[in-house]
């Protein structure tokens, strides 16, 4: 996992010196105005205003001039700063300054934070913008330009430690995430995957369990059995429990860990499985996130269940019209085999529901649908409604870009099956397909107690199959490649239900 060695200082360090101060300036009235840092006297902030000025420097997002050291600072670098001055903007300013200063060492960050959850957001921002990837790098590995290895963010709080400590977390989160994903399908598959599950969930003293082909049989978990059938690397099931002592509340979290979904026999085009790798993304993400609940020593039960397969087309991968039986006996025609994420997610669902804990929250790269209803920045909530809340909470308090979205009733009638409980899809029209998957999933929350009576667990649905991948070109924190978007809202989200 990539990340920095991250501090704390009331001024500007001497040991080790850094490389490169970022300070802020912001547009205004058509010139940039630098703001003020406690790393720099009044005299030296207007003669970089002068200096900016004479070449242009507009104080934009994301805009980025690099200016020689003076007496008393290192080299400068003068990252733009949004006109809404706030959490958001000095996480995303100083994320993208760390992430444009790759090759540098030691970077200082003096942004004008004027409260403790501004410090925390520039010291979270620098540490995402500190990632990099260069396992599969041989020849080419000495030309890439390493992440910026040490960050002093300047500044005071009255808990510095606890503000570092999450910032850390939280990147260490979105690291293994980002990691994860990276790996070619070739060297992550459900039985490696699920041992790095193991490994890391030991190293902060999580508790793990494994189901194998066989086991998932013996228990009945048909659809991860089902979809990982046609692969030669057969599937997993990893829970990673996280419970400390005294607590009160328990959050699930249920994620899809296709390791590389090829479409199964209903066979996607070729340039449609390029990047298929990333379709295990929301495992990555729900692991990551009960790791960190750890490593914060959260007081609430987090508990990840990992849906882990490979969907791959061969003489024993199930079929259009094939019947798989979910865990708990609830059974599903498959009518397109690309529709398997919502096969895994139903054992996984009903494997959580099992301990009735206060919240379900899953995660997908689920539905192509769902770039098409909200592109490739936002991520889909569905679900119950004062959970969808929380949720949507955390991500506004975070700088995540989620979005409500319903699930009518009247489409689980289109994946009525003729012969099974349920179908998997609905060929025939492909209207409100996020929607549609949302409805199937709802299928298998279970209950808060005996009987169909009884209400269901409160359950969020996550579809972030727009934004998981990063764009091509980089913004604020976020490079090319896997974005480990919902991380910082779920932890959020499992701080607040610790606080309940």
């Amino acid at each position: 996992m990539t990340v920095p060695a991250l501090t704390l200082s009331a001024s500007l360090p001497s040991s080790p010196a850094a490389d490169v101060l970022v300070i802020a300036a912001r547009a205004s009235r058509g010139e940039a105005v630098p703001a003020a840092s406690a790393a720099l006297s009044s005299a030296a902030l207007e003669a970089v205003a002068s200096v900016l000025g004479q070449i242009g420097f507009g104080g934009g997002r994301d805009e980025l001039v690099r200016l020689p050291g003076g007496e008393a600072h290192p080299p400068l670098a003068v990252i733009g700063l949004s006109e809404a001055v706030d959490a958001d903007a000095f996480r995303y300013a100083a994320g993208s300054a760390v992430r444009q200063l790759a090759g540098t060492g030691n970077v200082a960050i003096g942004l004008p934070a004027g409260s403790e959850e501004e410090l925390g957001a520039v010291l979270e921002g620098a540490a995402l913008g500190a990632y990099g990837y260069a396992e599969y790098r041989v020849k080419s590995k000495a030309g890439a330009k390493t992440p910026v290895a040490s960050i002093t963010v300047i500044g005071t709080s009255a808990d510095d430690e606890a503000l570092v400590a999450r910032a850390v977390a939280v990147a260490e989160a979105a690291s293994l995430v980002k990691d994860l994903v990276n790996m070619p399908p070739l060297d992550l598959y459900p039985a490696t995957f699920a041992e790095r599950a193991r490994t890391e969930a030991e190293a902060v003293g999580a508790r793990v369990t494994v189901w194998d082909e066989e086991e998932l049989a013996a228990d009945g978990f048909g659809g991860i059995l089902g979809v990982g059938q046609g692969s030669t690397r057969p599937p997993r099931l990893v829970k990673v429990e996280y419970a400390p002592t005294g607590a009160s509340r328990h959050l699930a979290l249920v994620g899809k860990g296709i390791t590389f979904d090829s479409g199964g026999l209903s066979l996607k085009p070729a340039t449609g499985m390029v990047g298929m790798k990333y379709d295990m993304t929301g495992a990555a993400t729900v692991l990551a996130v009960a790791l960190a609940a750890a490593r914060l020593a959260l007081p609430v039960r987090v508990t990840a269940w990992l849906c882990l397969a490979e969907n791959m087309p061969s003489g024993s991968a199930i079929r259009p019209n094939d019947v798989l039986r979910i865990r708990g006996g609830r059974t599903v025609e498959v009518l397109n085999t690309d529709a398997e994420g919502r096969l895994v997610m139903a054992d996984g669902l009903v494997a959580a529901s099992e301990e009735r804990p206060d919240a379900i929250v899953d995660v997908a790269t689920l539905t192509g649908a769902a770039m098409v209803a909200l592109g490739t920045r936002y991520a889909a909530v569905m679900g119950s409604d004062d959970l969808v809340e929380d949720v949507i909470a955390a991500a506004k308090a975070t700088g995540e870009l989620l979005w409500p979205m319903p699930l009518p009733d009247e489409l689980r009638a289109t994946i009525a099956s003729d012969v099974a409980d349920i179908a998997n899809a609905n060929p025939g029209n492909t209207a409100g397909g996020m929607l549609l998957a949302g409805v199937f999933l709802q299928e298998f929350v279970g209950r808060t107690g005996e009987g169909d009576d009884a209400p269901r667990i409160p359950w969020a649905h996550l579809d972030i199959a727009g934004p998981a991948k990063g764009p091509n070109s980089p913004y604020g924190f976020t490079g090319k490649g896997p974005s480990a978007v919902s991380v910082r809202a779920l932890i959020r989200l499992a701080e607040d239900i610790s606080r309940k």
